[in-house]
């Protein structure tokens, strides 16, 4: 084994424990929350180092740097979701490897989304971004749609071609009422989550907890979380 193998091993070991600890805290299965280990700005060959460790989840913020490697890896049996800010021009790219957009918070980019996957003949999950430090009708800081959003969103994904309606997204915001409030905002997330369930049952998927917050999100209820850092290390800046 490489020392770079040992490395993310040991990473990813201690992740899933914290992952199992949280789970067991909170009274949950282990098996009902899915680890993303987000693998932006590491190379392809991390990705293939994390598949032989079991991860079956990567996720990526940007196209130019996540359609190469997804390109690279097609062999693998991944599962790779967006979740960085999605501009139109770079959705039909996006629409030819990711399996799940976790970022959609606009009308414009579900059409787009949608005639995408219609081309490329497949079917994308999408995940609407909620934006919890966002006033009615407004965007966050961080894109991701104000609460008051979610409806009018999901019922123009559900009824989209090619797209699939499969839950909520957040990231804890660094404004307004949940700033540094990272188990209230998580459990403000499963609130929305359940509104929705109402109206769309199968869209049960919560997308919540970084590398620093996980246990806070496994606590409240995420069934995914979304982790970098923890697993591949602080990559020291150019220059």
């Amino acid at each position: 084994m490489t020392d770079r193998e040992s490395e993310l091993a040991a990473n990813l070991a201690a992740v899933e424990e914290r992952i199992s600890s949280a789970c067991r805290a909170a009274g949950r299965e282990r098996t009902e929350v899915t680890l993303i280990v987000v693998t932006k700005t590491y190379p392809a060959s991390d990705v293939r180092i994390l598949h032989g460790l079991g991860v079956r989840h990567v996720a990526e913020n940007r196209d130019q740097d996540a359609a190469p490697k997804a390109r690279a890896c097609s062999d693998l049996d991944l599962v790779w979701h967006f979740v960085g800010q999605l501009q139109t021009n770079k959705v039909r790219s996006v629409a030819g490897y990711a399996d799940v957009v976790q970022s959609v918070d606009r009308l414009k980019l579900v059409s787009s989304l949608s005639a995408a996957a219609v081309r490329a003949e497949r079917e994308i999950g999408c995940m609407i971004q909620v934006a919890l430090d966002a006033e009615a009708g407004e965007r966050g800081s961080r894109g991701g749609v104000a609460p008051d959003g979610i409806g009018e969103l999901a019922a123009a994904v559900a009824a989209a071609p090619g797209l699939r309606l499969d839950g909520l997204m957040t990231v804890a915001p660094l404004a307004g009422p949940y700033a540094g409030r990272q188990r209230a905002a998580f459990e403000r997330l499963m609130e929305l989550s359940s509104g929705l369930r109402g109206a769309h049952p199968a869209a049960n998927m919560v997308s919540a907890g970084m590398s620093g917050d996980l246990e806070e999100a496994v606590a409240a209820g995420a069934t995914h979380v979304r982790v970098g850092t923890a697993v591949l290390g602080v990559r020291p800046r150019l220059g």
